[in-house]
């Protein structure tokens, strides 16, 4: 297949996402929008600005910048529009499906009621469904820089919206805060009928995965990517069949990896782990979830079935019901047959 061929395969192909911080979507212009909307002053002066303060040394580094976006949102159709401008992008990329982190402490600590952030994002989820034909599951993510008992608060706040939430994360700050901080609320989580998913392995060490997997007993592991310092952790993870979501472009802009030619995707993916690829925080972290497959692809010189198998991996490791995977799969099956033709 031609790069120009391969190209269009990878815009073209059905995907889905796994691993979306909706405030990560939040793009300059719309910070702009909603704070005139607000009455709020920014620091900033112009779109140009901002834009320019995206030059991240680390993950903190980026974390400031982001609380500070997301200030702006106070209002129910504030996180409407965040959540629906996402998916009216990524319509256009024909993603089929996303399960979308949302950080509920990042703005109740801000005075902004639990429930005017669910049903915000809430509302252009079905839209979408409705609108996009694409399928949704909410995340919601506890802030592991803020206290364990902070996190069981929030966790009681969502029990109201019990229908809404499929699972709950893990994610903020990731060094000095490991997963065994919030075994208790993760018991209770799953008490509570929550699927469990945790950030661990990107800047935190491979024990932080161990951690996530056997205390706080997680179904995927966000990023994941330090994994193969310890053999036996990634015989582990490629014998359980449990899915890693990767973030390249974020990784590489938050200094996790020099360069996108330094990755380790590949080599997760030849491993035999069930690698998926996503967009982590794309407003501020180098492009969305196309961007990330074609660039990853350029960088690292994947074949078109390393793209095949890496979406195939995103609909087989989503929290969907078994027949609704098969239905995505079987429509990734007959665009790839299309493609060979």
């Amino acid at each position: 297949m031609t790069t120009q061929n391969l190209e269009r395969f990878i815009r073209n192909i059905p995907k889905a996402e796994l691993h979306l911080h909706i405030e990560g979507t939040l793009e300059p212009e719309l910070i702009f929008e909603i704070a005139k909307r607000n009455r709020l002053t920014l620091r900033f002066g112009t779109v140009e600005e901002l834009r320019k303060a995206y030059n991240f040394h680390n993950l903190q580094s980026f974390l400031d910048i982001y609380y500070e976006g997301a200030r702006v949102l106070l209002y129910e159709q504030d996180f409407f529009d965040l959540t629906w401008a996402y998916f009216e992008r990524v319509a256009k990329q024909n993603v089929r499906h996303v399960e979308v982190f949302f950080d509920p402490q990042t703005h109740t600590d801000r005075g902004v009621p639990f429930e005017t952030v669910v049903r915000g994002i809430h509302r252009a989820l079905e839209e979408a469904t409705r609108r996009l034909r694409i399928s949704s599951k909410l995340i919601m993510c506890f802030l592991r820089h803020l206290s364990a008992d902070a996190a069981m608060q929030t966790l009681e706040e969502s029990l109201h919206f019990k229908d809404w939430i499929v699972a709950v994360g893990l994610d903020s700050s990731e060094l000095d805060h490991p997963p065994k901080n919030f075994v208790e609320v993760f018991n209770r989580t799953r008490t509570e009928g929550y699927l469990a998913v945790a950030h661990a392995g990107e800047e935190g060490p491979p024990d932080y995965i161990w951690q996530a997997l056997d205390l706080l007993k997680v179904l995927r592991i966000d990023h994941g990517v330090r994994c193969l310092e310890d053999p036996v952790l990634v015989q582990r993870l490629a014998s359980e069949r449990i899915p890693l979501t990767v973030c390249p472009l974020s990784n590489v802009k938050l200094r996790v990896f020099n360069s996108l030619e330094d990755h380790n995707l590949k080599k997760l993916l030849d491993l035999g782990l069930c690698v998926t690829v996503n967009s982590d925080d794309p407003a501020y972290l180098g492009g969305y979830l196309t961007e990330n497959l074609l660039a990853s692809q350029k960088a690292l010189g994947l074949t078109q079935d390393d793209i095949y198998t890496l979406v195939k991996n995103s609909f087989e490791a989503s929290f969907l019901r078994p027949e609704d995977k098969q239905v995505l799969i079987d429509e990734l099956d007959r665009y790839v047959k299309q493609s060979r033709v």
